[in-house]
């Protein structure tokens, strides 16, 4: 974790419209690693664990996504942001291969260099962020209710 966190403290350094909200996990060790790393930097909030609700707001507010989490590589690319995946591998393949996450490794200079890239290259930006989102189309619900719609219960 030391490497990725030293990753975004270079970005948010280097770029001055950068800020970065890093909600922080619980676990102690993880939290006093974030403090080291990341804390002193005005443009970096440490913050607790958001509800889902609000961390799917600041995904949308955001103008990419780093995470080393499974979870948010399936539902930052239905908010159209561009995912880099801090890490060496992932379980969501159909991601990388359909071009919503970018697996950028786990050193510093490999985070920063991808994140560096969409930073500076809008052409490179737009190609991510208007990637056909593998995990569907957002309109589920939708689908859903039509299917109820047309189906005739029985009554009880």
């Amino acid at each position: 974790m030391r490497e990725m966190f030293r990753a975004i403290r270079r970005i948010a350094e280097e770029f001055p419209d950068v800020k970065v909200i890093y909600p922080v996990h619980m676990n102690p060790k993880v939290r006093l690693l974030a403090e080291e790393e990341l804390g002193g930097c005005d443009r970096i909030r440490l913050i607790k664990p958001l509800d889902v609700v609000e961390f799917h707001n600041v995904m949308k507010a955001s103008y990419l996504i780093m995470t080393d989490s499974g979870g948010i590589q399936e539902e930052a690319p239905a908010l159209g942001k561009p995912v880099l995946v801090m890490r060496d591998t992932t379980e969501r393949p159909e991601g990388v291969e359909a071009g919503t996450l970018k697996l950028t490794g786990t050193g510093t200079e490999a985070i920063y260099r991808e994140c560096r890239r969409l930073l500076t290259d809008q052409e490179l930006y737009r190609k991510i962020s208007e990637a056909k989102n593998p995990y569907g189309d957002g309109t589920a619900s939708r689908q859903i209710r039509k299917i109820l719609e047309k189906r005739k219960f029985m009554e009880f």
